[in-house]
């Protein structure tokens, strides 16, 4: 696999996820290795001199005023790292972990940090050897960075604490060093605080999620059009020129996806005359392209929030040209807030996801399908209960859309009396989004089944290709009542991983 190469600029969203991903080998470029030494070389200097120094020669947080004599520095950074190494909980992805990893080790290389190059070098062997530090879910505020969870990071790389090897095995991390044949390193002044002082577990999960979100909500595109259409809707509501009118971008993407996903179908010109006695669609058919529209317009939001902060240099204090300064670019809102806006997001498609579900179960509304598609209603559910599994996702995702970035809880003796709680912001959005293609995948499978009882008209070819993908993944038509949670996870397979995306824009190109 094609290494990726960190350097003086910022990584990019593929870098992110090849490497949490797809586990890519990191390495390190030239001028980053330079920059490193120049920054490093600046530290140095300071922490010989007699003037304190915070971050070099002194305490950190509350305790920042007191002087540390130079005998005392290493087990300063020791100190410092032990100590905040204190997550609780379960243990955290290994995407999530591998995101981390990468995106501190981008900072190291911008020549802000001054770490010495062995340490970088070390993170960047870390993620080559697949070795995982053991992150806990919960201690990080968000403000000083994601201090516990990159000082379990730090930790491994001190030699200390808990890892996973590339094939998932726990072990102390100085065996799993030992078995790559890498050395640990002895922290010297000031690399212990550059390790730890970061937004990067927080925006390594936005870029995950955004990555996510930009598929899910082209496949909530694909959900609705074959709702509009199984439920007898029109798509003229989608044409060019009535987008034109609210020129949101994101609604006219959107819009365009649902006229190309329902072109040729049988269905829709079947009712497409002059004695159709419908006036207008329901909100949760008509209006699927303001939803989703909107909500790509705030993902692509997030987008440009997220690539500022890849190309940010967040430590404190930092290396700005022969001397250190402190700052405040660790605080986590910037990228907080987005996080809770796509909380939301989640939130709110998933909403009219289930929406358009719940039409096709009500025979008062379906438009001549049986009640809730059973095959013999009464005796037969149909998928009475596929939709309460929605409503209940939904439910749980509209707690989950309440903001965490709007909370504060002073720590450090009132030094740090304002934080972000931007982990938890993206902890959350992680359920959101994996709630959100659970809804959509329930849709795909209802309005699928709905689609096969409208015969012998036939659905359009985009649509159609993705019945087919559920029909060839085990996931039968319409009949009597058969164990559903199998289809309903085979369905959630087929959405996560692109596939159902993949088989509508087989027939009509990709999806904008």
């Amino acid at each position: 696999m094609q290494s990726i190469t960190v350097g003086v600029g910022p990584v990019s969203f593929e870098d992110v996820v090849r490497v949490a991903r797809d586990g890519a080998p990191v390495s390190l470029a030239d001028d980053a290795l330079a920059a490193i030494d120049r920054a490093r070389a600046v530290v140095d200097a300071l922490a010989a001199g007699e003037t304190p120094t915070y971050g070099v020669s002194t305490g950190f947080g509350a305790l920042a005023t007191r002087h540390i004599p130079t005998e005392m520095r290493a087990q300063l950074q020791r100190s410092l790292v032990r100590s905040h190494a204190a997550g609780s909980g379960p243990e955290v992805e290994r995407e999530v972990v591998r995101a981390l990893m990468l995106l501190r080790l981008s900072t190291l290389a911008t020549g802000r940090t001054g770490v010495r190059r062995e340490t970088a070098q070390l993170m960047a062997d870390l993620l080559t050897h697949g070795i995982t530090p053991v992150v806990r879910e919960y201690g990080s505020l968000g403000c000083s960075g994601d201090l516990a969870p990159l000082s379990h990071c730090a930790l491994a790389l001190m030699g200390e604490g808990e890892v996973r090897d590339a094939d998932g095995t726990l072990m102390p991390a100085a065996d799993a060093l030992a078995a790559a044949g890498l050395e640990p390193v002895e922290l010297a002044a000031k690399e212990g605080l550059a390790l730890i002082n970061g937004t990067d577990g927080m925006l390594g999960m936005l870029v995950l999620a955004i990555t996510d979100l930009r598929m899910l909500l082209r496949t909530a595109d694909v959900a609705a059009a074959m709702s509009v259409e199984a439920q007898l809707g029109t798509d003229r509501v989608f044409a060019a020129e009535l987008q034109d009118i609210r020129p949101h971008p994101g609604q006219a993407l959107s819009a365009a996806n649902l006229t190309a996903l329902m072109a040729g179908s049988a269905i829709v010109a079947s009712h497409r005359t002059g004695d159709c006695n419908r006036v207008q669609d329901a909100y949760s058919l008509r209006c699927s392209p303001q939803v989703h529209g909107a909500a790509r317009d705030t993902v692509e939001h997030a987008a440009t929030v997220a690539g500022r902060e890849l190309a940010s240099a967040i430590d404190n204090p930092v290396v700005v040209g022969d001397r250190v300064e402190s700052n405040g670019n660790f605080h986590g809102a910037p990228v907080g807030y987005v996080l809770d806006f796509l909380a939301i997001v989640a939130a709110d498609v998933a909403s009219i996801s289930e929406r358009r579900t719940d039409r096709f179960l009500d025979r008062a509304r379906s438009h001549g399908l049986p009640p809730f598609l059973a095959s013999d209603p009464g005796v037969d559910s149909g998928h009475m209960i596929a939709q309460y599994t929605q409503a209940s996702i939904v439910s749980e995702l509209k707690r989950l859309a309440v903001p965490a970035s709007v909370d504060s809880i002073p720590s450090s003796a009132m030094q740090e009396d304002h934080v972000s709680m931007g982990w938890n912001a993206a902890r959350k959005l992680r359920r959101s989004v994996d709630g959100l293609s659970r809804v959509i995948a329930v849709e795909v499978l209802t309005a699928a089944r709905a689609l096969d009882l409208r015969d012998p008209l036939t659905p359009s070819p985009a649509t159609g290709a993705v019945v087919d993908l559920l029909r060839s993944n085990g996931i039968a038509g319409p009949g009597p009542d058969r164990h559903l949670s199998p289809e309903i996870e085979a369905a959630v397979d087929l959405v996560q991983s692109g596939a159902v995306l993949a088989a509508a824009a087989s027939v009509i190109g990709d999806l904008t």
